[in-house]
């Protein structure tokens, strides 16, 4: 197997690995990692790409997804950081149902 296709077959084990977490879990730490995982396999497949065909504009897309992804988790955990702290509901079923 080519270099190439090893990394494709990476990414596409990692994004499905993210997106079984993030179906399967209800914490949400858990389901923002599973996330995290998706981004970083879609930044794998973007650096891929961007090598097969010789263009050097990809690496500042990846560039830009990872700095969105940290966005996403900054947010993300401190939303669900306020919510436990409010009602100590670390579920994120649970969390829908809180009113108030």
């Amino acid at each position: 197997m080519s270099s190439e296709g090893l990394v494709l077959a990476t990414a596409v084990g990692l994004f499905a690995i993210g997106s079984v977490g993030a179906l399967l879990h209800r914490h949400p730490v858990a389901m923002l990692m599973s996330i995290e995982v998706m981004l970083n396999a879609a930044n794998l497949l973007i650096v891929l790409g961007a090598r097969v065909r010789g263009l050097a504009d990809a690496e500042s897309a990846a560039l830009i997804v990872l700095v969105l992804a940290a966005a996403e988790a900054v947010i993300g955990l401190g939303l669900a950081l306020a919510l436990f702290r409010r009602k100590l509901v670390p579920d994120i079923d649970e969390a829908a149902e809180v009113r108030g």
